[in-house]
């Protein structure tokens, strides 16, 4: 078993929703911890693609707020993930498209694991919407874990 200084991080998609927290709490429960983790909030001007930290409001056409925003967010993932077992790290990463941004991180930090919520669109919104989840599975070459909701 690799030292934990070698060991290859997890890195979570945190978009601030319950199923984002979910997902940390469920890859706690089946990884072996403690294990370094990237807690990752993907942003975009216009189109926040996270929800904020409760209590913040967002102008979405002011970049530096939404960046702010986002960090936040991470931040509130990276204090969850710690909790869980993880030694986490926040990062809040402006990119599009959100599973394209994951799989760079991904690959830049030679990850072991991408972790993420499905939100299972279906129908009209899963076609022009797309699934982030899916998207990062076909394009990243290791392990993800896709996280559903708890039925």
């Amino acid at each position: 078993m690799a030292a934990q200084s070698d060991a290859r991080p997890v890195i979570f998609a945190y978009d601030g929703s319950e199923l984002a927290a979910f997902a940390i709490d469920e890859a706690a429960r089946l990884l072996a911890t403690p294990r370094p983790a990237l807690v990752v909030t993907i942003w975009q001007p216009f189109d926040l693609g996270f929800v904020p930290v409760r209590g913040v409001s967002v102008d979405a056409a002011d970049i530096e707020h939404v960046r702010h925003a986002a960090e936040g967010t991470a931040g509130e993932g990276a204090e969850r993930a710690d909790r869980a077992g993880f030694h986490a790290h926040a990062l809040a990463l402006e990119g599009a498209p959100t599973w394209k941004a994951l799989v760079g991180l991904a690959q830049e930090h030679e990850a072991d694991l991408v972790v993420l919520g499905s939100h299972g669109r279906t129908g009209l919104s899963g076609v022009l919407l797309g699934s982030v989840a899916a998207s990062v599975a076909s394009h990243w070459q290791r392990s993800v874990l896709i996280v559903h909701r708890d039925s």
